[in-house]
């Protein structure tokens, strides 16, 4: 059993978490986060801790950055996009059990202080910002990271916020080169 509350955003997403892992869980019931929804994420915030596993869409960034600003110490977990796919629609509930433990066995804290051992130089050096494909290698290195999809801007800042080291940076590039070496070499 996870010994922290997972927040997820509705019924069927906590439906789907079930089937992957043994965990207690709280529905946001959307962004407007009733006042009720957000005394229950703090009384778990308090005691146990939560894990923010948003959609990954533009209504779940928007969520997850707000319990960010109520619940700066929560850990956070990321299914990849392409992951949490049924047809046109996105979610937590479409993702696979494997892929919810994948993302919740890399959850991250989100530091308050800006780390600066990332820059703009290491995102255009490694294909993650200024040329073309530079947003599908970001979405993959995300999920290996474990820190999600975002544009250049953001994919820096979620290095640098969630802690990731360089060792963990090799490792991700490194990973990605091999898949996409594998994938060119079955073409």
């Amino acid at each position: 059993m996870i010994k922290e509350v997972i927040v997820v955003e509705g019924k069927s997403d906590i439906a789907r978490v079930r089937m992957a892992v043994e965990a207690d869980m709280i529905a946001t019931e959307g962004f407007t986060l009733r006042s009720a929804v957000l005394k229950d994420i703090r009384c778990a915030y308090e005691k146990r801790g939560i894990i923010i596993l948003t959609d990954p869409d533009g209504a779940g960034e928007r969520i997850r950055r707000r319990l960010s600003q109520d619940f700066p110490r929560a850990l956070h977990a990321f299914v990849p996009k392409k992951l949490a796919l049924a047809k046109d629609d996105v979610g937590i509930e479409n993702a696979s059990p494997e892929s919810i433990r994948e993302a919740l066995e890399k959850v991250h804290p989100c530091s308050r202080e800006d780390s600066c051992l990332f820059s703009e130089a290491d995102m255009t050096q490694n294909g993650l910002a200024g040329c073309g494909g530079a947003s599908e290698k970001r979405a993959d290195i995300g999920a290996l990271l474990g820190i999600g999809y975002g544009n250049g801007k953001q994919f820096l800042k979620r290095l640098n916020h969630f802690g990731i080291t360089r060792d963990e940076w090799e490792s991700a590039l490194t990973a990605w080169e091999r898949q996409h070496d594998h994938r060119i070499g079955t073409d």
